[in-house]
């Protein structure tokens, strides 16, 4: 439901799969006037020497996922659970906690009327529970591979082996309130982005009347 009030921000939560172009939108909705939370940021800062989730993840895949300077090395970390579900799992209990904590202490010191949550895992964790909207990026699966092997170096076969480790994008869209379809450029994807931020704030204020 949303806030009876603006005594607390409207919470937006964004999802999608990788390689949807969820940051792009987050930027966007920045520019918009959001607040933004990475969630994913906010993981790499928990699993930081000294980090709330630092000292339980290491103890849990040992200390040859480290590197020189005793930070985690994120992408062997990756390598490792992506192509094991249970040790997926057990990292996600792990930093899902720490990561929702971490979340709400930013949400609590927000002074912008929106705050957006972008999270690849919002729907199957406990962050869903605060958003009073659910808004999803989705793309082509062929957009997808294409994107990640673009941007971020991976082969075809690690990105579908990516693709696979998440929940399907139709699974998440029948539960947004927000789809937005990420399928063609930039220009066109800061316009859908930007009538679903008006038609959001009109709603809001329909609420609020």
């Amino acid at each position: 439901m949303p806030p009876e009030s603006h005594s607390r921000p409207i919470i937006i939560g964004l999802t999608g799969n990788i390689g949807v172009g969820k940051s792009a939108v987050l930027a966007m909705l920045r520019r918009l006037g959001a607040h933004t939370i990475d969630a994913d940021k906010v993981a790499h800062n928990v699993m930081l020497p000294g980090g709330r989730a630092y000292d339980a993840v290491v103890a849990a895949f040992g200390p040859a996922i480290l590197l020189s300077d005793s930070e985690i090395n994120r992408r062997q970390l990756a390598n490792i659970v992506f192509a094991n579900p249970e040790k997926l799992a057990q990292l996600e209990a792990i930093v899902h906690p720490a990561v929702e904590q971490a979340v709400q202490d930013e949400i609590d010191a927000a002074d912008a009327p929106v705050v957006v949550i972008e999270a690849i895992k919002l729907l199957e964790g406990e962050l869903k529970s605060i958003c009073d909207e659910i808004w999803v990026v989705t793309a082509p699966e062929k957009v997808q591979i294409a994107r990640l092997m673009e941007d971020r170096g991976m082969t075809k076969q690690e990105a579908r082996r990516r693709m696979r480790s998440q929940s399907p994008q139709d699974w998440k869209a029948a539960q947004a309130d927000v789809v937005i379809v990420n399928d063609s450029d930039l220009v066109a994807l800061e316009a859908r982005v930007t009538r679903a931020w008006e038609e959001m704030m009109a709603r809001q204020r329909n609420n609020d009347s």
